[in-house]
């Protein structure tokens, strides 16, 4: 790959003393060497990496057959059991399903009052000595449409668990002790406690995984991968891929052009939880919504499987929704946003994103790291510019309070930015990731906006969901005057359309290494690399774009 190493040893070298953790020679066996490169060496020559042709198979979701997704339990036993963290390292989620779904024309809801929520916890496997209850609740999919077949989930139980030690290993039974029904034991780490020296080793990272059978490769690679962490960046499952009597199709819109209403086939909701059970009921994962979780039902109602199915620490962030919301895990918070609920100045989510940014105390967390689903910067036809409203929005907010990296999904392909604001090159703004290559049905996104005849119509670019027309054509830099630019942006260090996940490795205070792995490839070799290294000494927070002075010109 391509460099421009645009600072000095001396700047190198500088960085490595504000290093706490990483030893020195490790830096210098690395950096210094030329093994992996850093940001510091950027902004990085464009590079594409064409598709490989053989990898388009296997985009084919696992069938209601396989063993790995049906129903296992009987009665009211636990199945679908997941952890999912909350604000602060002392506290965790446990959510589970008991009783199962019903799907026809004469359904019954289950009454979730019949069967208690009940963890039973501890440091070791027995005695348990700890309790912890929550609450229940069933949702339903309903159609109020001839020949449409509703549905009614199983009985979905929350348990937060409270006054949890940090960096801690936790045995846990979930279930009711009346019935009894009680699963197997399962374990969980807790996370490090916030600070600049204490971080998770590793956070998988992964979007539009969808149930194929490149998503079990996938899964496969992220557990060989030993995170600490998962972090899914929307479009979980793929229902809505399929009409209620389950008959699907790589694209719903192509196949039936005649349905009443968007139709879902909820029951691959449950076959996920089924498969994900493996590694979700031992490592904690945050989820974020995307589109393909809107899934409108009776009354306009929509989001209903993706708010009722995990547990989110809205209440514990100070959100009022499970569209956004934020956490820490050691020295990083995290803040999840949401693309498809409103974001302008006068929306909740932009005020709770303000007072959010504002009340991080970058002494105790110096990593601040953004998510959703939809990408602002991505160079891929598929969905190109399609969330610039957003990008309009709240951009300058996120990168006056110095956001380090932004992590996305949507694009159905792998792309790595320069560091980048308001399209132009900026060593202070973040880096932006693209992640959205977990294996969905929908295939890999292959076609670059850049390339002949891909560039879009603007007015083929509005924000369907919100409502909005943002996207112009550039009125400065290389693609001035046009909508796309003729070759691969700047702003575009690296892309692949392979399926895969990453893997975050923060070392310290200002380094973080980050691996994105190929599904063709073993679990352990890298498709990309990177050290991300911040630069608080020359980016300040909380500054506006046109303070930065030093800054304003273009990074080359």
């Amino acid at each position: 790959m391509a460099t421009k190493l645009l600072y000095p040893l001396s700047a190198l070298s500088f960085s490595l003393s504000l290093s706490l953790l990483l030893p020195l020679s490790l830096f210098f066996h690395d950096v210094v060497s030329g093994r992996i490169p850093t940001t510091l060496d950027g902004p990085f020559e464009p590079v594409t990496i064409r598709l490989d042709q053989s990898l388009r198979g296997n985009a084919v979701d696992l069938p209601d057959s396989d063993a790995r997704v049906q129903r296992r339990v009987k009665g009211f036993q636990p199945e679908q059991i997941s952890v999912s963290l909350s604000a602060n390292y002392d506290s965790v989620w446990i959510s589970w399903i008991t009783g199962d779904y019903q799907i026809g024309n004469d359904i019954k809801p289950l009454n979730p009052k019949t069967v208690a929520s009940v963890v039973l916890y501890g440091k070791h496997r027995e005695p348990l000595i700890h309790k912890a209850t929550g609450y229940s609740l069933v949702y339903n999919q309903l159609y109020p449409f001839e020949g449409l077949q509703n549905y009614t989930s199983g009985i979905i139980h929350h348990v937060r668990l409270t006054g949890l030690k940090a960096s801690t290993l936790y045995f846990y039974r979930c279930g009711d002790p009346s019935i009894p029904a009680m699963s197997s034991t399962y374990s969980f780490r807790t996370m490090p406690v916030s600070g600049p020296r204490n971080y998770p080793q590793r956070i998988a990272i992964v979007g539009d995984l969808g149930l194929t059978y490149n998503t079990t490769t996938t899964v496969s690679h992220i557990i060989n991968n030993e995170p600490d962490l998962v972090l899914l960046l929307g479009d979980v499952t793929y229902a809505n891929l399929y009409l209620t009597n389950g008959t699907g199709s790589d694209c719903y819109v192509c196949s039936f052009l005649n349905t009443s209403i968007h139709e879902t086939y909820q029951p691959r909701w449950d076959y996920w939880g089924r498969f994900m059970q493996t590694l979700v009921s031992k490592v904690p994962i945050m989820v974020v919504e995307g589109n393909h979780e809107i899934e409108q039902q009776a009354e306009n109602q929509t989001f209903v499987a993706y708010s009722s199915r995990f547990a989110f620490p809205s209440e514990e962030s100070r959100s009022s929704s499970p569209f956004y919301y934020s956490f820490n895990t050691g020295g990083i918070h995290f803040i999840f946003l949401g693309a498809y609920v409103a974001y302008n100045e006068s929306a909740d989510q932009y005020k709770w994103l303000k007072r959010d940014l504002a009340d991080v105390d970058r002494s105790l967390t110096p990593w601040l790291i953004a998510a959703w689903h939809p990408p602002w910067y991505s160079s891929y036809k598929a969905h190109y510019r399609e969330v610039e409203c957003m990008r309009v929005a709240m951009e300058e907010l996120l990168y006056s309070y110095g956001v380090d990296i932004v992590f996305n999904g949507h694009i159905h392909a792998y792309e790595r930015s320069n560091r980048v604001y308001n399209y132009t090159l900026d060593q202070c703004a973040p880096v932006y990731i693209t992640v959205g290559d977990g294996g969905n049905r929908e295939k890999m996104a292959i076609e670059f906006a850049d390339e002949p005849g891909n560039c879009p119509e603007p007015w083929t670019t509005p924000d369907r969901y919100i409502g909005g027309f943002c996207a112009g054509n550039f009125t400065a830099g290389p693609a001035a005057g046009k909508f796309c630019w003729d070759r691969q942006p700047e702003y575009s260090a690296f892309r692949e359309s392979s399926f895969g996940h990453g893997i975050l490795e923060v070392k310290n205070e200002t380094w973080a290494l980050w691996t994105w792995y190929r599904n063709q490839d073993s679990a352990k070799v890298a498709g990309d690399q990177i050290y991300i290294v911040r630069q608080p000494h020359l980016c300040p927070v909380h500054l506006k774009a046109t303070e930065r002075l030093w800054s304003s010109a273009r990074w080359t």
